[in-house]
């Protein structure tokens, strides 16, 4: 993992860059949550990741699931295995993370889009880091209560359905941070665009409740936002979401 791969946002909170997928570590004292684990084949990246920080993996006190896809859940089995780590997420998102169901683009929604820029690449990478493969939660367990989480950076579950049903976005009220999953991105190698956006909607499970979402975005009070792909946008959290729903509709 190079230097430039985990950027310090403030506060403790540091945005690392995986394989084509973010998460994010959040900081207290020796203690420590994920959000997000990036690909499956991710894992040591994201050891790596902790190592950097001075963090041991045992000391995580719980991996926060943006949503399901395997993308951004690929190392959290290998956690809680390993340490007992607890995996929370929107209870709309636990029979996704059992894979109950999969709600997720399938190869030949991808093949149907591969004259588009980026997207081929982009799939060889997806298939080459566990994109495909077979990847439930045994233990997914749901908040334990609404508001916010007794947790390094008191991190409060915001509902953002859309990209999945269950998809949740995070606000570090005190820090002013948004983390925006894929509710929310900067960039991603399938788009041409820089900058707050939708992924292109082939992603999407309901499109537009992602774009109903982007209202419920407008909303927050936050002046940082760490997407799931990208890099972080420092700007309002309306303004980013106003930004992302003008690219949508054009």
């Amino acid at each position: 993992m190079r230097a430039d791969d985990i950027v310090h946002i403030g506060d403790d909170v540091h945005l690392v860059s995986g394989s084509n997928t973010n998460w994010v570590i959040v900081k207290d004292g020796a203690d420590a949550i994920l959000v997000d684990s990036g690909y499956p084949n991710d894992h040591d990246l994201l050891m790596a990741s902790l190592d950097a920080l001075g963090l041991k993996p045992e000391t995580v006190r719980a991996i926060l699931v943006t949503h399901a896809h395997n993308d951004h859940i690929g190392a959290a089995e290998r956690l809680w295995l390993a340490y007992g780590t607890p995996v929370l997420m929107h209870e709309e998102e636990v029979p996704h993370a059992r894979r109950e169901y999969l709600h997720q683009v399938s190869v030949r929604q991808v093949l149907t889009h591969a004259w588009r820029p980026g997207v081929l690449p982009w799939a060889v990478h997806a298939i080459r880091s566990g994109g495909t493969a077979h990847v439930p939660f045994t233990e997914p367990s749901p908040f334990p209560a609404p508001g916010p989480l007794d947790l390094p950076g008191a991190p409060v579950p915001v509902h953002t359905p859309g990209h999945t049903a269950g998809h949740c976005a995070y606000l570090l009220a005190g820090s002013g941070i948004l983390i925006s999953g894929d509710a929310l991105v900067t960039a991603h190698p399938t788009s041409r665009i820089d900058g707050p956006q939708l992924l292109p909607a082939m992603f999407d499970t309901d499109r537009s409740a992602a774009l109903c979402s982007l209202d419920i975005l407008e909303g927050i009070d936050a002046d940082v936002i760490l997407p799931g792909h990208g890099p972080a946008h420092r700007g309002s959290a309306k303004q980013a979401a106003a930004r992302a729903w003008e690219h949508a509709v054009r």
